[in-house]
């Protein structure tokens, strides 16, 4: 007799929409996707109280959201009640649906603390799901501590590139005047990383027990809070951020923009040679893995 398998385990879209709701549900918000004006302005409100940008530079407007979503786009909002606490806008790149690139996301400072970014994402990748778009791309401030915790480790997304001055000068309450140096960060949205990571289980690095191991640290801070760097002379190579980059921007200015020359030099550097990013420690660094060469 021929035994025959069954595979007993949910579809990948339902294992997706019950990840999403179940984060929703302990963020205590209601995530949706959003059409109308009214609620497309009051996403570019959000957006504007987060961001803080310098009059005539609105991070969206309504009229492009509406455009965006009318072209079959993705435009969602968290809400407690009638509140709208976090919004995700997002738009399909080439070649027809091959990807979705999540533009922007924010969560208001009444909002912070509740993983309603988490639930964001988490909607986010079941609606690209049932489109049968497997990838979702986005950038962020590799500077950033928080930013690099949560998209390389919460969401296990991977970084692909680093991007130098990829935006110009954006002159806005975050970024300031600086250059824009951004990682383009890829989520392969069915991969086992992602899935355990949508079940709240992602893998987590530990800097300290890769040095005992013989990590090389390439980018640390010196005593002073300044970048230092050191030689990526081993197979997995550390680089450090420092705590709070859009702090020291406001308070020290000249070390913030030694640290994203330092950044650029080192971890730049290390992706244009081959190496690869795979994870980081929440204490602030980067995992980094050399390409092995025979």
């Amino acid at each position: 007799m021929t035994e025959v398998v069954t595979n007993t385990a949910p579809p990948l879209r339902d294992e997706a929409a019950a990840a999403a709701t179940a984060a929703a549900t302990a963020s205590g918000v209601e995530v949706r996707t959003l059409a109308e004006v009214a609620d497309l302005t009051a996403v570019t409100r959000l957006f504007e109280s987060i961001w803080r940008p310098a009059p005539g530079n609105q991070p969206v407007t309504s009229e492009l959201l509406r455009a965006m979503v009318s072209a079959g786009n993705y435009v969602a909002g968290a809400f407690d009640g009638p509140e709208l606490l976090g919004a995700c806008f997002g738009f399909f790149g080439g070649p027809a649906k091959g990807g979705l690139h999540s533009h922007i996301a924010g969560v208001a400072t009444a909002g912070h603390g509740r993983g309603i970014g988490f639930a964001l994402k988490l909607h986010q990748r079941a609606w690209a799901l049932r489109q049968d778009v497997p990838v979702i791309s986005w950038t962020f401030d590799p500077l950033v501590r928080r930013n690099a915790h949560f998209n390389l480790t919460k969401l296990a997304a991977l970084p692909e590139q680093y991007l130098p001055d990829f935006y110009g000068p954006m002159n806005d309450g975050i970024n300031g005047a600086g250059d824009t140096d951004r990682i383009m960060a890829v989520w392969h949205l069915a991969s086992p990383a992602v899935r355990s990571a949508a079940e709240g289980a992602p893998a987590p690095f530990d800097a300290a027990a890769l040095r005992a191991r013989g990590a090389a640290v390439a980018l640390a801070a010196d005593a002073g809070g300044g970048p230092v760097t050191g030689p990526a002379d081993a197979p997995v190579v550390l680089v450090a951020v420092p705590p709070d980059i859009e702090a020291l921007r406001r308070t020290d200015p000249a070390q913030g923009r030694a640290w994203r020359v330092a950044l650029r030099e080192v971890l730049g550097g290390l992706l244009a040679g081959g190496a690869s990013v795979i994870g980081f420690d929440r204490a602030g660094w980067y995992v980094v893995a050399k390409e092995q060469t025979s």
